[in-house]
């Protein structure tokens, strides 16, 4: 099997891992991790127009793209960069989910969102939910052609810049039941919706919402009612994928910087890289590093396999990810020195992306515990 990119994916890496060397550096990061928003809308415009947004959604969507390993190589080079702008809030999950189960009028937002001039956030995961995607607690109560949604949504990334929210809620149903799940778009400034914001350690912002009487119509909702779980469970299987490229990007950079470290770094009148204590820690590092490509290439080769096979290959891919990820980020700030904790130098936010990610989505356990489930026969 040739696992080299095509010659279009390798375009779209050269193209967007040279915009973002030349305009997303460590001091460019900072600015916009102290600004209100989080995010830089110039760089999301002009990354919408290098087309960045488009390589995520399908021709058939709008898009060039959207195949697994198209969303592999974007965010491999984000994660690379550290970059914090919402890509996988806005495109992966809250577009994804808009194109997945639109309707004639609700599919246009898609090139809105394209164009980079449509903010999207996925008001999904609840206080009591963790990592069980059916358990919401969200209502959705009907009363003629109007929805009323009550209920609170925690850890809604980029809620506060989005111009509208893809929020779920339970139309029948147990809290934990698979059906009876819907989803429905929520302008940012209904009545009844609160949201409160807070910087992410990792970059970025989120919010609480809650929703108090929050009025909709029923041409709100996205898809058939009460059937949303399965589309949902696609979606954040697209999402590990893309958050597991993310990290091996950001593992490749603390990498690079260490291995330059230590061969800058001198002790004795000899770079430190050459002790042979720290030269086995680089090898060990590089071995998880191809480890870590070759899971995120098995996940990405099988997201559109049958449901069963593609959640084992991205539980896979979640544990494994998690557990190399921590050890590049520990050894590499270890080797660094009291550098690597200074918020100027690139590593101090690369490690806190890198575990940071094995938290959202599921941890390494959680997935270890799915894995055997899912294997088993």
């Amino acid at each position: 099997m040739n696992f080299e990119l095509t010659e279009e994916r390798q375009m779209l890496q050269d193209s967007l891992r040279r915009f973002l060397r030349d305009k997303y550096d460590t001091a460019t990061r900072n600015k916009i991790l102290e600004s209100d928003s989080g995010m830089s809308a110039g760089i999301w415009s002009e990354l919408a127009e290098l087309g960045i947004i488009g390589a995520l959604f399908t021709e058939t969507q709008g898009g060039f793209g959207g195949a697994g390993f198209d969303i592999a190589v974007v965010f491999e080079e984000l994660g690379r960069a550290g970059v914090v702008e919402p890509f996988m809030d806005t495109a992966i999950l809250a577009g994804g989910l808009i194109a997945d189960l639109g309707n004639a009028a609700q599919l246009p937002h898609i090139e809105d969102l394209i164009s980079g001039t449509l903010h999207l956030a996925f008001a999904h995961g609840e206080p009591n939910s963790r990592y069980d995607l059916t358990r919401v607690a969200t209502t959705a109560k009907a009363d003629g052609d109007t929805i009323i949604l009550n209920g609170r949504k925690a850890v809604v990334v980029n809620a506060e810049a989005a111009d509208m929210l893809v929020v779920s809620a339970r139309e029948s149903g147990e809290a934990d039941a698979t059906e009876g799940l819907s989803l429905f778009l929520v302008p940012k400034d209904a009545k009844g919706l609160t949201v409160q914001g807070y910087a992410l350690l990792a970059g970025g912002r989120a919010a609480e919402v809650t929703l108090d009487d929050v009025k909709v119509s029923s041409d709100a909702r996205l898809g058939a009612a009460g059937k949303a779980a399965k589309a949902i469970k696609a979606r954040i299987a697209t999402a590990c994928v893309a958050q597991s490229a993310e990290t091996l990007g950001a593992m490749e950079t603390a990498c690079s910087l260490t291995r330059e470290y230590l061969m800058t770094r001198k002790q004795f009148g000899r770079p430190i890289g050459s002790f042979q204590a720290l030269a086995h820690r680089m090898s060990d590092l590089l071995i998880e590093m191809e480890q870590a490509r070759s899971a995120v290439i098995n996940a990405a080769g099988h997201l559109d396999g049958d449901p069963r096979t593609r959640d084992r290959h991205i539980a896979a891919v979640k544990n494994l990810m998690g557990r190399a990820g921590r050890l590049v980020a520990e050894d590499a700030i270890q080797m660094h020195g009291g550098i690597a904790m200074t918020q100027e130098y690139e590593l101090a936010h690369i490690a806190k992306r890198i575990v940071m990610a094995d938290h959202r989505f599921g941890d390494t356990d959680h997935h270890l515990e799915r894995f055997i489930a899912l294997s088993a026969a």
